[in-house]
C-alpha cells in the first residue's frame, strides 16, 4: 500500500473515512478485549476464597493468562497479511469471546485455570490493531496512530480494573447474587460484549484504503494471498525483529504483569487494605490498580507521537534513541516503586512508571512499521508475541515462594534497564532511512496540498 493513498492526519471527530473507522473500531475492539482478558483480575480476591487458591495456583493463573497469547498472536499477524484484518478481527472476537464467558462455569482450579489460558487467544487483538492502522496511516504519522489504537486499547486494562468490581458489586447488592455468582456473571457479560464488537467489525471497517483484500485480489490491484508465503521466515531470519521481541517484553510484557497481580498486590502488601470486607477490598483495590491502565488514555500516544517527532528529525534511527530513553526510565521507575511500601507515596510512584512503560511501546511501534513492509504482519505478530513471553517470564518470579512480590519487580525493573541497550542493535540501511525520508517527505505534501484547498480534507484522511 502507498503512502500516497494512506491518511496523513488523524481527525479523531471523524467516522467518515475507511482510515478513521479503522482506527476506531479497532482501538474499541482491542479495548473491549483487554477488557475482557483481564476482567478476573481485580476479582481474584472473591476467585481466591471461592475455590481456596494457593499462591502456586494463582501463579499458574498469571502464567496461564498471558501464555497460549505467543502462540495467537504470531499466527494472527500471519493470518493478517492473507486474509487481512477485516475477517481476522471478526473471528478472532466472535471466538474469543467463548473462553470469556465459560470461564463463568468454572467449577474448580482446573477448569478455571483452562479457561483463563483459552482467554489469553484474544490478546492477538492487539497485532490486528497495529496491522489495521500502519496499513491505513502514512509515515509521517504512523507512529502516533499506532500508538493512540494500542494506548487505548490498552486502557481496557485499566478500566476493567475500576468497572469489573463495580459491576460484581451491581450484580451482589443490587441483584442479589451470591459472591459466587456475581464474578461468574460479570464475566458472561464482558464475553458477550466481545461477540456483538465482532459482528460490529464486519460491517463497518475495510482492510485497506482502496478496498478489501479479496475485492483487490479480484480486481487484479493486489497480490494473490499466496504471494506473502515466506514473510514469516523472512522475519523470523531478521535479528532486528528479534531484539525488538526482547525489547516489547520488557515494556508490555510488564504491563501484562502488573494488570494481573496489582489489585492482590495492593490487598496484600498495604496495610491500607487489611480491616476491609471482601467487596469494598475488592473496589478500592481495583480502583487503585486501575490508575495503572489508565494512564493509557495518552501515555502511550506520546511515544508513539515522539517517536515520530524524532524520526521526523534524525531519521529511523532517531526512532530508535527516543525507544531507549524510555525504556531506560521504565526500568528506573520500576525499581523506585517495587521498594515504596506507603500507600500516598506508591500511587505517584505507579503513575511514573506506568508514564514511561506505556510510552516505551507506543515507541517500540513507531520502529516496528519500517522493518519489513512485505511481511509487517508477521514482524507485528513476532514482536507483539515478545510482549506476551516477557510475561510469561515474569510470572514465574511471582510464582516462587522464595522471594516476595516487591522483590520480584525490582529484579523486573533491573531486567527492564539492562534491556534497554538492546534497543541499539535495530539498526537500518541508507537505503532505509533515504526511503523513510521520501515517504515522509510526500505524505507531509500530500497533507500540506490537502490543506491548501478550500473545504478539502487532508490527503487520505
Amino acid at each position: 500500500m502507498t503512502a500516497s493513498v494512506k491518511a496523513t492526519s488523524i481527525r479523531l471527530f471523524s467516522f467518515s473515512s475507511p482510515q478513521m473507522r479503522a482506527f476506531h473500531m479497532s482501538w474499541f475492539a482491542f479495548f473491549l478485549c483487554f477488557f475482557a482478558w483481564f476482567g478476573i483480575a481485580p476479582l481474584m480476591k472473591v476467585v481466591r476464597e471461592e475455590m481456596s487458591l494457593t499462591r502456586d495456583q494463582i501463579g499458574w493463573c498469571i502464567i496461564g493468562s498471558v501464555a497460549i497469547t505467543v502462540l495467537a498472536r504470531l499466527a494472527i499477524g500471519w493470518l493478517c497479511d492473507r486474509v487481512g484484518p477485516r475477517i481476522a478481527y471478526t473471528w478472532l472476537l466472535i471466538v474469543g469471546s467463548l473462553p470469556v464467558m465459560a470461564i463463568g462455569f468454572a467449577h474448580d482450579f482446573t477448569t478455571f485455570l483452562i479457561f483463563r489460558v483459552l482467554i489469553g487467544m484474544i490478546g492477538a487483538s492487539f497485532v490486528i490493531t497495529q496491522y489495521h492502522t500502519s496499513v491505513m496511516f502514512a509515515p509521517n504519522c504512523v507512529g502516533t496512530a499506532n500508538a493512540t489504537t494500542a494506548g487505548w486499547g490498552n486502557l481496557g486494562g485499566g478500566v476493567t480494573q475500576l468497572v469489573m468490581p463495580l459491576i460484581f458489586g451491581l450484580f451482589v447488592s443490587v441483584f442479589g447474587f451470591s459472591s459466587a455468582l456475581g464474578w461468574r456473571a460479570a464475566m458472561v457479560f464482558a464475553g458477550a460484549v466481545c461477540a456483538l464488537t465482532g459482528v460490529a467489525y464486519y460491517f463497518l471497517t475495510q482492510d485497506t484504503p482502496e478496498g478489501n483484500f479479496s475485492d483487490l485480489r479480484a480486481a487484479g490491484k493486489m497480490p494473490e494471498s499466496k504471494s506473502v508465503n515466506g514473510t514469516f521466515l523472512e522475519a523470523c531470519y531478521d535479528y532486528r525483529v528479534w531484539a525488538l521481541f526482547v525489547i516489547y517484553g520488557a515494556c508490555f510484557g510488564i504491563e501484562l504483569t502488573i494488570n494481573n497481580v496489582a489489585a492482590l498486590y495492593f490487598v496484600d502488601y498495604f496495610d491500607h487494605f487489611k480491616n476491609m470486607d471482601p467487596v469494598q477490598a475488592v473496589g478500592t483495590a481495583g480502583l487503585v490498580a486501575s490508575l495503572f491502565g489508565l494512564m493509557n488514555i495518552f501515555a502511550r500516544t506520546l511515544g508513539g507521537f515522539f517517536g515520530d517527532r524524532f524520526g521526523e528529525k534524525y531519521g529511523l534511527s532517531g526512532r530508535v534513541k527516543w525507544l531507549f530513553i524510555v525504556l531506560f526510565l521504565e526500568g528506573l521507575a520500576l525499581m523506585l516503586f517495587s521498594q515504596t511500601s506507603i500507600l500516598v507515596l506508591a500511587i505517584p510512584t505507579l503513575l511514573v512508571f506506568s508514564l514511561f512503560v506505556q510510552m516505551s511501546e507506543g515507541a517500540t511501534f513507531s520502529v516496528v512499521p519500517f522493518i519489513n513492509k512485505r511481511a509487517l504482519g508477521s514482524v507485528a505478530g513476532i514482536v507483539g508475541a515478545g510482549g506476551n513471553a516477557g510475561a510469561v517470564a515474569a510470572g514465574f518470579l511471582f510464582k516462587s515462594s522464595a522471594i516476595t512480590w516487591p522483590t520480584a519487580l525490582f529484579i523486573l525493573g533491573a531486567l527492564v534497564t539492562l534491556i534497554s541497550f538492546l534497543s541499539f542493535a535495530v539498526n537500518f540501511s541508507e537505503a532505509a532511512e533515504t526511503e523513510a525520508r521520501s515517504d515522509h517527505e510526500q505524505a507531509v505534501g500530500s497533507r500540506r496540498q490537502g490543506l491548501l484547498v478550500p473545504g478539502a480534507e487532508p490527503a487520505g484522511a
